[in-house]
């Protein structure tokens, strides 16, 4: 994947074509411990993004002290170099073997240190959060989550060195069955229109699940309900209808832990949202 870093300081972040979860080093993570992160504004001071991270990282950050900073490109570069900071950013991807040059951004966290380019600052996490360019109502209600979801596999892949990049998505999905007993909340918008209803959910999943408005959905967030877990679904939003990654994430509402992580190409046969087969395999799923 390239690393885009615009004027807005989009930052940078690197990532493969399998999707592959980012994981520090133990080295890395060990020095992470130690640094302040900073909050990486946007330099549009009225977007909605800066707000809601800024209440976000009150609410949810607790992993590491913090600092909001706005910075221009000139300030970032300056500030990248310092080894006693890591940055919370939000980055814009895309994968140069990708023909439609589709683009995502993520919420990621990096390391500062004496690195040439920015493209070789250490990504010690990082979750997709949105395709690049949609309605930021798409995802900001669930930024609590996604911000707590990255501390949780800093802390996760810290005590557990032997996970790597190869082998952490294998890790969380090993944990699918888990959501069994638990209530999974949907948000309609987030749905497939061919799978949108109780019925045609129910006679693919059997388990506990419901249909949700955003405001449910953040409500649990913010009192890290245990008996929830949640779709955090990334794709286009109508913007594009085809030929385009769709990212689908289940993650609990109260431990932050990832149960599913799985994606497809958007077409007319597979469209945006969880497939028949999403359901199918969560329901299959068996306790390890």
């Amino acid at each position: 994947m390239k690393k885009l870093f615009a004027i807005i300081l989009v930052g940078a972040f690197a990532y493969n074509a399998q999707a592959q979860q980012a994981v520090g080093t133990p080295a890395e993570l060990k020095r992470f411990k130690n640094t302040t992160t900073v909050v990486v504004l946007e330099n549009n001071p009225m977007l909605e993004y800066n707000f809601k991270i800024k209440e976000t990282v009150e609410k949810h950050w607790d992993i590491s002290k913090y600092e909001i900073l706005t910075f221009s490109t000139s300030e970032f570069e300056s500030a990248r170099k310092d080894s006693t900071k890591s940055f919370l950013v939000k980055n814009t991807v895309y994968n140069d073997k990708d023909q439609t040059k589709s683009k995502f951004d993520y919420l990621c966290v990096e390391l500062g240190g004496d690195y040439e380019h920015i493209r070789q600052m250490p990504d010690i996490a990082s979750v997709p959060i949105c395709y690049n360019g949609v309605d930021e109502e798409s995802y900001g209600y669930k930024l609590g989550l996604l911000c707590r979801f990255l501390q949780n596999h800093i802390k996760l892949t810290s005590e557990n060195p032997k996970l790597t990049k190869k082998n952490i998505l294998k890790y969380y999905n090993s944990q699918m069955a888990d959501i069994h007993d638990k209530t999974l909340y949907l948000v309609k918008e987030e749905l497939n229109p061919d799978l949108n209803t109780e019925a045609k959910i129910k006679s693919l999943y059997p388990y506990k699940f419901k249909i949700v408005s955003r405001e449910e959905v953040e409500a649990a967030i913010d009192r890290r309900d245990p008996d929830v877990v949640l779709l955090h679904k990334v794709g286009p939003e109508g913007t594009r209808k085809k030929d385009v990654r769709c990212y689908k994430v289940i993650v609990g509402a109260s431990d932050a832990r990832l149960y599913y992580f799985a994606w497809h190409m958007i077409s007319e046969k597979a469209k945006e949202g969880m497939l028949a087969k999403d359901f199918q395999k969560l329901a299959k799923a068996k306790k390890k």
